[in-house]
């Protein structure tokens, strides 16, 4: 008689166990919520940040896996070089202003005033060298002073002559100061110092490494010390916001989602539930990718999409796999 009943409670156990894997032996399903599911990995999104000009690192203020606000500084390379740069390009820009200024200004009372002296002197050479000419030419044809002594005498009148001329064009040019096309040079000259200053500026400026978003510092490949050449990594940085989840859709169910639904993200060993929002679908057919893990064969084709998380914390990591539900998706169509 017990073998009898311990029988039977077996065959109930078992049968009530068949019912509960198999939904009551298909006779009562769970009700479909209609939702799509879809799955995908949380989006790897990095920055390479390295200097724009060589030298050598003096400093890093940041360890791998600090969190870093945008601007802040991260790492300085030496300075003394460029800051010679910058004192020899100010040096050139006040010699530069200063030529610019003298031609603008124009001559000197000073220098007008010596040249005109000059001109006076010239004048009065030249006056002696006439009349030297006017007394000795009537004494050459006869033969009162010699040939030498007469060339001599037009000599000396024709070189008083060019002196005085001379004297003349340079008080002139005195007076009439610089010339419109020199004072432009010198104002060219000024502007290309500048510019090469404000180059040494900018160089100086570049010899700082600022964070150029909100993130995580992931990788320190440089240490204090290292010669660096510009453009090479020296930190790499997550950036964190906005966070994107990057999905795959079948085919089949293209037609149920569009840009703009709205979404629930969820991962592995996190209650939390995620809000976002699809922000873009490709419009590219492809394989299922080998990250990702779906329900359907990997050869069928699929769509990427991009969602957008609306408010992720640090429960989310770049890479993370992660599951997609679309609560408002359009029904399946049925053909």
């Amino acid at each position: 008689m017990n073998r009898r009943r311990i029988a039977i409670l077996v065959v109930i156990v078992v049968l009530v166990i068949a019912a509960i894997a198999t939904s009551g032996f298909g006779l009562f399903r769970a009700k479909d919520d209609g939702a799509l599911k879809l799955n995908g990995n949380v989006d790897i999104r990095e920055v390479d940040l390295g200097f724009r000009v060589n030298g050598r690192i003096s400093g890093i203020t940041v360890e791998e896996g600090a969190k870093v606000r945008q601007g802040q500084l991260l790492a300085t390379l030496d300075a003394a070089m460029l800051d010679s740069r910058i004192a020899q390009a100010d040096a050139k820009v006040s010699q530069a202003e200063a030529q610019l200024a003298k031609l603008r200004n124009g001559n000197r009372a000073q220098d007008i005033a010596q040249a005109r002296a000059r001109v006076a002197a010239a004048a009065a050479v030249g006056q002696d060298a006439d009349r030297d000419y006017a007394r000795r030419q009537p004494l050459v044809e006869p033969g009162a002073i010699s040939r030498d002594l007469w060339e001599q005498t037009v000599a000396t009148r024709d070189k008083a002559r060019a002196d005085l001329a001379q004297a003349q064009q340079a008080l002139s040019l005195m007076n009439a100061g610089s010339r419109k096309e020199d004072v432009a040079a010198a104002a060219a000259d000024v502007r290309a110092a500048t510019a090469a200053r404000q180059s040494a500026a900018t160089d100086l400026g570049d010899a700082r490494l600022l964070a150029s978003t909100d993130g995580t510092v992931v990788t320190r490949a440089r240490e204090p010390g290292a010669i660096v050449q510009p453009g090479e990594t020296v930190l790499t940085l997550a950036i964190m916001r906005p966070l994107r989840v990057r999905a795959y859709v079948a085919e089949s169910d293209l037609s149920r989602i569009s840009p703009g639904m709205q979404v629930v993200v969820t991962a592995d060993g996190n209650p939390r539930r995620y809000k976002g929002t699809i922000g873009y679908i490709s419009p590219r057919a492809e394989f299922t990718p080998k990250t990702v893990e779906t329900e359907n064969l990997r050869t069928d084709l699929v769509y990427q999409l991009r969602i957008i998380v609306d408010d992720p914390d640090d429960g989310l990591r770049q890479g993370q796999p992660v599951s997609v539900s679309v609560p408002g998706a359009r029904p399946k169509h049925k053909g």
